[in-house]
């Protein structure tokens, strides 16, 4: 008897909607896996306030063992949301390209009055704080991309390697127990086939690939 793979929720990043997985979840649904989103109001809310909304979302989900994906901004809302409600019944967690560990691009543009609003309060709140304490039961991989093209190349001074938005530096979270780097940009994230393959082979094994997977 074939036992069902656990559901796998995607969360996406600041200025985006869960329709940004599209791509990801074609794929998944190709290959009989499920999957669901969580939209958030990354400009608007609080990061607590959305961590909060996110348990919420996955106490109503009937489905364990649960998967957790988050991209970039989303993956640091996931990583507040476990610190803060310890959910049972989590499986596996990838963050993509998620400024884990600060964000250079982000700092800089918090400087610049003109364009501070942009960014919303979920960024500025995640860098002004400690990183949160996130229980060690929780198995967490970390996918980071070296290919350097978005708007993160008019930020001067931006240290290399890096995504065009996030260096690898700033994915490295200190609890991953895996991390990769793909050739791959901030965005490419959403849509590579590399990408998908290492984040379904960490939630399904809790490692990545080693070797070449095509981007």
């Amino acid at each position: 008897m074939q036992t069902e793979k656990p559901l796998i929720l995607f969360v996406h990043g600041l200025w985006m909607h869960g329709a940004v997985f599209a791509a990801h979840r074609r794929r998944l649904s190709g290959m009989g896996r499920e999957s669901r989103v969580f939209s958030w109001h990354s400009l608007l809310g609080s990061l607590d306030g959305a961590a909060d909304e996110l348990a919420a979302h996955i106490a109503a989900l009937d489905r364990r063992p649960l998967h957790l994906v988050g991209h970039s901004l989303g993956g640091c809302l996931v990583l507040n949301m476990l610190a803060r409600h310890h959910p049972e019944g989590i499986g596996r967690t990838v963050l993509l390209g998620s400024p884990c560990c600060g964000s250079f691009a982000g700092e800089r543009i918090l400087h610049v009055p003109v364009l501070r609003g942009a960014l919303g309060r979920v960024l500025p709140q995640w860098l002004a704080r400690p990183l949160p304490e996130v229980p060690p039961g929780y198995e967490i991989g970390v996918v980071a991309g070296n290919r350097p093209v978005g708007m993160g190349r008019i930020v001067p001074g931006m240290e290399k390697p890096n995504d065009g938005m996030v260096t690898v530096a700033e994915t490295r979270w200190p609890g991953a127990r895996d991390h990769a780097v793909l050739p791959v940009t901030h965005m490419q994230m959403l849509w590579s086939r590399a990408c998908l393959i290492q984040t379904l082979h960490f939630l399904d094994t809790g490692r990545f690939l080693r070797g070449g997977v095509r981007a």
